[in-house]
């Protein structure tokens, strides 16, 4: 899932009691210092230098020295209005320790200081998308189109939800106003042709994926794709051929190993399917996921 990299200025005004430094960071987070005279903790040092340490620590990947300068910083300053952006770099240090949860916790006390502030909204969709709460992660992208109707962003995952939920119709206009803004931008093309599939609109679904190969000939995930809609179009020796081509592009596609596994298992092919299986559980495929699957197989 794609993050929108955006200037978190905004959310505070000018002042002369601060200056502000941004920081592009990986997966296009935001992240932003500030420089505060005030406060000392018991080492002398201040609100500002525990946040700067925390900045110099995420940027070396010491992610847990990170998390405990910017939660001494807001323990020694609780109440200051800038505590939107250390709360929302603590979240942003949270996530990529995995620690989603409790990220959603931090960007929330972030949006209590400043509600509408597009960046900490989207990545706090991002983090209730990875502890399955999408319904929360829905609000908080419909609450950025709010504010800021074109965000890509937002639009892609607002789409992605309403595909799982299945309405179809909702998920196809917010894929075809962000193709309007940017027509090639490559997930979305790819989500328009996955709600088609879903849609049963198989034959647009297949149509759009071949043009992407086409542009793409290279790219091992959309011929495991194309290979899933022929599946549904009952094409599977199309769709092994396809398969073939994926693997010889990526031999680690485990995904396209599944595939096979199961396009054999429903040729009966049982001693193939098994292999296949085995070798998708090789590259990371949860092997009690495929536990049905392999009993098929004896």
């Amino acid at each position: 899932m794609p993050k929108i990299a955006k200037q978190i200025l905004d959310l505070i005004g000018n002042t002369p009691l601060m200056e502000l430094s941004a920081y592009s960071i990986k997966y296009g987070l935001s992240f932003c210092i500030l420089t505060i005279v005030g406060i000392l903790n018991a080492n002398g040092q201040s609100y500002y230098d525990l946040s700067e340490k925390g900045v110099s620590c995420f940027e070396k990947d010491s992610l847990e020295q990170a998390e405990n300068y910017f939660r001494q910083a807001l323990k020694l300053d609780p109440t200051n209005a800038h505590n939107a952006l250390l709360f929302s770099n603590l979240g942003m240090v949270q996530q990529k320790m995995n620690k989603h949860a409790e990220a959603v916790e931090s960007y929330s006390y972030a949006l209590n200081f400043a509600p509408i502030a597009v960046p900490i909204l989207l990545n706090r969709g991002s983090a209730y998308m990875n502890i399955g709460q999408n319904d929360n992660a829905y609000l908080d992208y419909c609450q950025v189109l709010d504010v800021d109707k074109d965000n890509i962003e937002a639009l892609l995952m607002r789409a992605y939800i309403y595909t799982q939920r299945k309405d179809f119709k909702a998920g196809r206009a917010d894929y075809e106003k962000l193709l309007k803004i940017e027509p090639t931008n490559y997930t979305a093309r790819l989500g328009l042709i996955t709600l088609n599939q879903k849609d049963g609109k198989l034959n647009e679904a297949l149509e759009g994926i071949t043009m992407m190969i086409t542009e793409n000939p290279k790219d091992a995930t959309l011929y495991i794709a194309r290979a899933d809609i022929e599946c549904d179009l009952d094409k599977k020796d199309m769709a092994l051929i396809d398969l073939d081509e994926a693997l010889r592009l990526n031999d680690s596609a485990s995904e396209a190993y599944l595939l096979r596994g199961q396009i054999f298992l429903s040729q009966k092919k049982k001693y193939l399917a098994k292999l296949s299986f085995d070798k998708a559980i090789s590259l990371g495929i949860s092997a009690s996921d495929l536990q049905d699957l392999i009993t098929e197989c004896k």
